[in-house]
Protein backbone atom coordinates (compact mmCIF):
# COMPACT_ATOMS: atom_id res chain seq x y z
CA UNK A 1 0.00 0.00 0.00
CA UNK A 2 0.96 3.04 -0.54
CA UNK A 3 1.96 5.92 1.90
CA UNK A 4 -0.91 8.10 0.85
CA UNK A 5 -3.53 4.97 1.17
CA UNK A 6 -2.11 4.44 4.13
CA UNK A 7 -3.24 7.51 5.59
CA UNK A 8 -5.77 8.62 3.69
CA UNK A 9 -7.77 5.64 3.97
CA UNK A 10 -8.20 5.71 7.60
CA UNK A 11 -8.55 9.85 7.33
CA UNK A 12 -11.87 8.85 5.44
CA UNK A 13 -12.93 6.09 7.14
CA UNK A 14 -13.03 8.43 10.87
CA UNK A 15 -14.65 11.16 8.01
CA UNK A 16 -17.47 9.08 6.79
CA UNK A 17 -18.45 7.73 10.65
CA UNK A 18 -18.25 11.28 12.05
CA UNK A 19 -20.28 12.28 8.65
CA UNK A 20 -23.05 9.72 9.85
CA UNK A 21 -23.11 10.52 13.54
CA UNK A 22 -23.95 14.14 13.26
CA UNK A 23 -26.43 13.62 10.07
CA UNK A 24 -28.22 11.52 12.95
CA UNK A 25 -27.50 14.04 15.97
CA UNK A 26 -27.65 16.87 14.35
CA UNK A 27 -28.82 18.91 17.77
CA UNK A 28 -25.23 18.26 18.91
CA UNK A 29 -24.06 20.56 16.23
CA UNK A 30 -26.94 23.35 15.69
CA UNK A 31 -30.00 24.54 17.77
CA UNK A 32 -32.87 23.85 15.82
CA UNK A 33 -35.10 26.71 14.75
CA UNK A 34 -38.59 27.24 16.29
CA UNK A 35 -41.31 28.07 14.28
CA UNK A 36 -44.67 29.68 15.19
CA UNK A 37 -46.41 27.30 13.14
CA UNK A 38 -46.48 23.54 11.71
CA UNK A 39 -47.87 23.44 8.52
CA UNK A 40 -49.99 19.54 8.50
CA UNK A 41 -52.28 20.99 5.72
CA UNK A 42 -51.60 23.73 2.77
CA UNK A 43 -53.83 24.85 0.48
CA UNK A 44 -52.19 25.44 -2.90
CA UNK A 45 -53.63 28.80 -4.74
CA UNK A 46 -56.42 29.12 -1.96
CA UNK A 47 -57.38 25.59 -2.56
CA UNK A 48 -57.68 25.55 -5.92
CA UNK A 49 -59.23 21.96 -6.43
CA UNK A 50 -62.72 23.15 -4.78
CA UNK A 51 -63.16 26.33 -5.42
CA UNK A 52 -61.82 29.26 -8.13
CA UNK A 53 -58.37 29.86 -7.11
CA UNK A 54 -57.18 32.42 -5.07
CA UNK A 55 -60.53 33.67 -4.63
CA UNK A 56 -61.71 34.72 -1.18
CA UNK A 57 -64.40 31.74 -1.32
CA UNK A 58 -61.58 29.52 -1.52
CA UNK A 59 -59.92 31.03 1.12
CA UNK A 60 -62.62 30.63 3.38
CA UNK A 61 -63.46 27.09 2.32
CA UNK A 62 -59.36 26.61 3.06
CA UNK A 63 -59.80 28.10 6.54
CA UNK A 64 -62.88 25.43 7.50
CA UNK A 65 -59.83 22.81 7.38
CA UNK A 66 -57.22 24.88 9.17
CA UNK A 67 -55.01 25.39 6.17
CA UNK A 68 -52.12 27.14 5.90
CA UNK A 69 -52.56 29.53 2.80
CA UNK A 70 -50.10 29.01 -0.29
CA UNK A 71 -50.40 31.87 -2.38
CA UNK A 72 -48.23 33.67 -5.16
CA UNK A 73 -48.19 37.87 -5.65
CA UNK A 74 -48.07 39.91 -8.78
CA UNK A 75 -48.40 44.07 -8.74
CA UNK A 76 -51.02 46.09 -10.51
CA UNK A 77 -50.71 49.17 -12.53
CA UNK A 78 -51.73 51.70 -9.55
CA UNK A 79 -49.44 49.96 -6.88
CA UNK A 80 -51.57 47.40 -5.45
CA UNK A 81 -50.69 43.90 -4.08
CA UNK A 82 -53.25 41.23 -5.15
CA UNK A 83 -53.21 37.24 -5.01
CA UNK A 84 -52.86 35.87 -8.65
CA UNK A 85 -50.46 32.83 -10.06
CA UNK A 86 -49.98 34.32 -13.14
CA UNK A 87 -48.33 37.72 -14.42
CA UNK A 88 -50.71 37.26 -17.86
CA UNK A 89 -54.46 37.19 -17.13
CA UNK A 90 -55.21 34.97 -20.37
CA UNK A 91 -55.45 31.64 -18.59
CA UNK A 92 -57.46 32.93 -15.55
CA UNK A 93 -60.09 35.13 -17.37
CA UNK A 94 -59.40 34.73 -20.91
CA UNK A 95 -58.23 38.60 -21.40
CA UNK A 96 -54.62 38.73 -22.54
CA UNK A 97 -53.64 41.49 -20.21
CA UNK A 98 -50.66 41.77 -17.93
CA UNK A 99 -51.88 42.55 -14.00
CA UNK A 100 -49.51 45.10 -14.17
CA UNK A 101 -50.62 46.57 -17.32
CA UNK A 102 -54.02 47.13 -15.56
CA UNK A 103 -55.29 49.23 -12.42
CA UNK A 104 -57.04 47.60 -9.61
CA UNK A 105 -60.54 48.01 -10.23
CA UNK A 106 -60.27 46.98 -14.06
CA UNK A 107 -58.58 43.46 -13.13
CA UNK A 108 -61.28 41.19 -14.95
CA UNK A 109 -63.40 38.15 -13.54
CA UNK A 110 -61.98 34.84 -13.15
CA UNK A 111 -63.77 32.30 -15.79
CA UNK A 112 -66.43 30.30 -14.90
CA UNK A 113 -64.54 27.20 -14.59
CA UNK A 114 -60.45 26.96 -14.93
CA UNK A 115 -58.84 23.52 -14.94
CA UNK A 116 -56.98 22.66 -11.86
CA UNK A 117 -52.83 22.31 -12.84
CA UNK A 118 -51.93 18.91 -10.57
CA UNK A 119 -54.72 17.41 -11.49
CA UNK A 120 -55.45 17.33 -15.44
CA UNK A 121 -58.91 17.01 -16.76
CA UNK A 122 -60.58 18.34 -13.48
CA UNK A 123 -62.07 21.90 -13.06
CA UNK A 124 -63.38 23.68 -10.32
CA UNK A 125 -65.80 26.33 -9.42
CA UNK A 126 -67.30 28.71 -7.59
CA UNK A 127 -69.41 31.70 -7.06
CA UNK A 128 -66.67 34.11 -6.44
CA UNK A 129 -64.62 35.11 -9.57
CA UNK A 130 -62.89 38.44 -8.26
CA UNK A 131 -59.21 38.71 -7.67
CA UNK A 132 -58.36 40.12 -4.15
CA UNK A 133 -55.81 42.31 -2.62
CA UNK A 134 -53.16 40.84 -0.04
CA UNK A 135 -54.30 43.64 2.42
CA UNK A 136 -57.51 42.04 2.08
CA UNK A 137 -56.51 38.47 2.98
CA UNK A 138 -53.89 39.53 6.21
CA UNK A 139 -57.27 41.82 7.36
CA UNK A 140 -59.49 38.63 6.79
CA UNK A 141 -57.31 36.03 8.33
CA UNK A 142 -55.27 37.56 10.65
CA UNK A 143 -53.99 34.29 12.22
CA UNK A 144 -53.73 32.24 9.27
CA UNK A 145 -50.27 31.31 8.31
CA UNK A 146 -48.89 32.07 4.69
CA UNK A 147 -46.59 31.36 1.89
CA UNK A 148 -46.19 33.98 -0.01
CA UNK A 149 -44.29 33.04 -3.51
CA UNK A 150 -42.50 35.92 -5.33
CA UNK A 151 -41.78 35.03 -9.06
CA UNK A 152 -39.71 38.10 -10.59
CA UNK A 153 -37.65 40.66 -9.35
CA UNK A 154 -40.21 43.28 -8.91
CA UNK A 155 -38.76 45.23 -5.88
CA UNK A 156 -41.86 47.73 -5.70
CA UNK A 157 -43.80 44.31 -5.42
CA UNK A 158 -41.33 42.80 -2.41
CA UNK A 159 -40.83 46.06 -0.44
CA UNK A 160 -45.11 46.99 -0.53
CA UNK A 161 -45.46 42.89 0.69
CA UNK A 162 -42.92 43.61 3.26
CA UNK A 163 -44.63 46.27 4.37
CA UNK A 164 -48.04 44.52 4.70
CA UNK A 165 -46.69 42.09 6.19
CA UNK A 166 -45.13 44.51 9.11
CA UNK A 167 -48.01 46.41 9.33
CA UNK A 168 -50.53 43.23 10.05
CA UNK A 169 -47.91 41.99 12.44
CA UNK A 170 -47.48 38.48 10.57
CA UNK A 171 -43.54 38.28 9.98
CA UNK A 172 -43.31 35.11 12.38
CA UNK A 173 -45.86 33.56 10.61
CA UNK A 174 -45.59 34.35 6.53
CA UNK A 175 -43.22 32.87 4.58
CA UNK A 176 -40.98 34.41 1.55
CA UNK A 177 -40.86 31.84 -0.92
CA UNK A 178 -39.14 32.11 -4.72
CA UNK A 179 -37.71 29.76 -6.90
CA UNK A 180 -34.76 32.69 -7.47
CA UNK A 181 -32.13 33.09 -4.94
CA UNK A 182 -31.64 36.72 -6.49
CA UNK A 183 -35.52 37.28 -5.81
CA UNK A 184 -35.00 35.64 -2.54
CA UNK A 185 -31.93 37.84 -1.86
CA UNK A 186 -34.44 40.96 -2.52
CA UNK A 187 -36.88 39.49 0.15
CA UNK A 188 -34.68 38.28 2.66
CA UNK A 189 -33.69 41.68 3.05
CA UNK A 190 -36.47 44.15 2.45
CA UNK A 191 -38.27 42.39 5.56
CA UNK A 192 -35.68 39.71 7.36
CA UNK A 193 -37.40 38.86 10.00
CA UNK A 194 -40.53 36.88 8.16
CA UNK A 195 -39.00 33.11 7.72
CA UNK A 196 -37.70 32.13 4.31
CA UNK A 197 -37.89 28.54 2.32
CA UNK A 198 -35.40 27.31 0.12
CA UNK A 199 -34.92 28.45 -3.48
CA UNK A 200 -34.33 26.02 -6.01
CA UNK A 201 -30.64 26.30 -6.62
CA UNK A 202 -29.97 26.56 -2.44
CA UNK A 203 -32.34 23.17 -2.93
CA UNK A 204 -30.08 21.74 -5.18
CA UNK A 205 -26.72 22.96 -2.83
CA UNK A 206 -27.94 21.22 0.07
CA UNK A 207 -28.57 17.95 -1.66
CA UNK A 208 -25.19 18.43 -2.88
CA UNK A 209 -23.65 18.79 0.76
CA UNK A 210 -25.68 15.57 2.32
CA UNK A 211 -24.27 13.44 -0.80
CA UNK A 212 -20.81 14.70 -0.18
CA UNK A 213 -21.14 14.26 3.77
CA UNK A 214 -20.93 17.98 4.42
CA UNK A 215 -24.51 18.77 5.47
CA UNK A 216 -24.32 18.06 9.37
CA UNK A 217 -21.61 20.65 9.72
CA UNK A 218 -22.81 23.62 7.28
CA UNK A 219 -25.55 26.47 8.79
CA UNK A 220 -28.92 26.31 7.23
CA UNK A 221 -30.62 29.61 7.51
CA UNK A 222 -33.59 28.18 5.54
CA UNK A 223 -36.54 26.95 8.10
CA UNK A 224 -38.65 25.50 5.36
CA UNK A 225 -37.98 23.22 2.54
CA UNK A 226 -41.11 23.81 0.10
CA UNK A 227 -40.68 20.62 -2.64
CA UNK A 228 -42.74 18.53 -5.61
CA UNK A 229 -43.08 15.24 -4.03
CA UNK A 230 -41.04 13.11 -7.51
CA UNK A 231 -43.63 10.65 -7.78
CA UNK A 232 -45.70 13.23 -9.04
CA UNK A 233 -44.14 13.76 -11.94
CA UNK A 234 -45.76 11.91 -14.89
CA UNK A 235 -48.49 11.56 -13.69
CA UNK A 236 -50.00 15.25 -12.68
CA UNK A 237 -47.27 16.81 -12.96
CA UNK A 238 -45.05 17.09 -16.45
CA UNK A 239 -42.02 19.89 -15.85
CA UNK A 240 -41.06 19.50 -20.11
CA UNK A 241 -42.97 18.75 -22.73
CA UNK A 242 -40.85 15.18 -23.74
CA UNK A 243 -42.42 12.19 -21.86
CA UNK A 244 -39.05 10.57 -21.86
CA UNK A 245 -37.59 13.89 -20.00
CA UNK A 246 -40.56 13.49 -17.57
CA UNK A 247 -40.40 9.86 -17.15
CA UNK A 248 -36.00 10.48 -16.47
CA UNK A 249 -37.18 13.37 -14.09
CA UNK A 250 -39.05 11.50 -12.34
CA UNK A 251 -36.42 8.43 -11.49
CA UNK A 252 -33.44 10.83 -10.85
CA UNK A 253 -35.35 12.84 -8.59
CA UNK A 254 -36.92 9.84 -6.41
CA UNK A 255 -33.41 9.15 -6.00
CA UNK A 256 -32.09 12.11 -4.81
CA UNK A 257 -35.19 13.66 -2.98
CA UNK A 258 -36.75 10.78 -1.38
CA UNK A 259 -34.20 10.01 1.34
CA UNK A 260 -35.84 9.37 4.73
CA UNK A 261 -32.33 10.36 6.46
CA UNK A 262 -32.18 14.05 4.45
CA UNK A 263 -35.38 14.97 5.56
CA UNK A 264 -35.05 13.57 9.50
CA UNK A 265 -32.23 15.72 9.67
CA UNK A 266 -33.58 18.69 8.26
CA UNK A 267 -36.65 18.05 10.54
CA UNK A 268 -34.36 17.73 13.68
CA UNK A 269 -32.99 21.25 12.46
CA UNK A 270 -36.00 22.84 12.49
CA UNK A 271 -36.58 23.05 8.92
CA UNK A 272 -39.79 21.74 7.73
CA UNK A 273 -40.34 19.95 4.67
CA UNK A 274 -43.56 20.51 2.89
CA UNK A 275 -44.39 18.41 -0.48
CA UNK A 276 -46.46 19.90 -2.85
CA UNK A 277 -48.70 19.69 -4.50
CA UNK A 278 -50.16 16.39 -3.96
CA UNK A 279 -54.09 15.48 -4.65
CA UNK A 280 -54.15 11.66 -4.13
CA UNK A 281 -54.30 10.01 -1.04
CA UNK A 282 -51.38 7.72 -1.70
CA UNK A 283 -49.57 10.48 -2.48
CA UNK A 284 -50.24 11.78 0.97
CA UNK A 285 -49.21 8.57 2.77
CA UNK A 286 -46.07 8.74 0.84
CA UNK A 287 -45.04 11.98 2.05
CA UNK A 288 -46.15 11.41 5.65
CA UNK A 289 -43.60 8.00 5.54
CA UNK A 290 -40.56 9.63 4.55
CA UNK A 291 -41.65 11.97 7.63
CA UNK A 292 -42.52 15.10 5.56
CA UNK A 293 -43.90 17.97 7.89
CA UNK A 294 -46.99 18.32 5.84
CA UNK A 295 -48.41 18.39 2.50
CA UNK A 296 -49.85 21.31 -0.33
CA UNK A 297 -52.52 20.53 -1.97
CA UNK A 298 -55.31 21.47 -4.24
CA UNK A 299 -58.43 19.87 -2.28
CA UNK A 300 -58.54 20.77 1.42
CA UNK A 301 -61.15 19.50 2.48
CA UNK A 302 -59.94 15.88 1.32
CA UNK A 303 -56.16 16.16 3.12
CA UNK A 304 -58.36 16.95 6.20
CA UNK A 305 -60.17 13.76 5.66
CA UNK A 306 -57.45 12.01 5.51
CA UNK A 307 -55.12 13.80 8.52
CA UNK A 308 -58.44 13.33 10.43
CA UNK A 309 -59.17 9.53 9.53
CA UNK A 310 -55.62 8.35 9.41
CA UNK A 311 -53.67 10.70 10.94
CA UNK A 312 -50.02 11.48 9.94
CA UNK A 313 -48.72 7.45 8.97
CA UNK A 314 -45.60 6.27 11.49
CA UNK A 315 -41.98 6.37 9.41
CA UNK A 316 -41.38 2.86 7.59
CA UNK A 317 -38.29 1.21 9.19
Amino acid sequence: MSPLLYYALPALSSYVMLSIFFLRRPRLLHTPWVSAFCPRLGAHRGGSGERLENTMEAMENAMAQKALLELDCQLTRDGVVVVSHDKNLYRQSGVNRDVGSLDFEELPLYKEELEVYFSPGHFAHGSDRHMVRLEDVFRRFPWTPMSLEVKEQNEELIRKIAGLVRHYERDEITIWASEKSSVMKKCKAANPEMPTAFTISRGFWVLLLYYLGLLPFISIPERFLISFLPTIINRTYFPFSCSGLNQLAAVVSKWLIMRKSLIQHLEQRGVQVVFWCLNEESDFEVAFRLGATGVITDYPTALRRYLDHHGPPALAS
